[in-house]
């Protein structure tokens, strides 16, 4: 029982020595000022596909509830005046 909690407890100190190890981490090539680097154009890439998907997306839904305004006022029924319940 012991014994599980020492092999639990040295794992947890060796993934936390190897996940904050600042020798590991390193900065991309827009963070070390060479933004002409292939790295930096496929991310920029990377950036404008995912804007055109979430714009059109939008735009998409936009334009469905813009339909659904236009045609509500085509088809709207004519109202009695008399006493304001629309007639078929």
């Amino acid at each position: 029982m012991i014994s599980k909690r020492i092999n639990h407890g040295l794992g947890a100190v060796l993934i936390g020595l190897l996940v904050f190890n600042p020798s590991i981490a390193s900065a991309c090539a827009v963070c070390f000022g060479k933004t002409d680097s292939r790295l930096a154009v496929g991310m920029n890439w990377g950036i404008l596909t995912l804007l055109f998907f979430i714009v059109s997306t939008l735009a998409t839904i936009s334009m469905f509830f813009v339909f659904l305004n236009r045609r509500a006022h085509q088809n709207q029924l004519p109202v009695n005046n008399d006493t304001d319940v629309p007639t078929l």
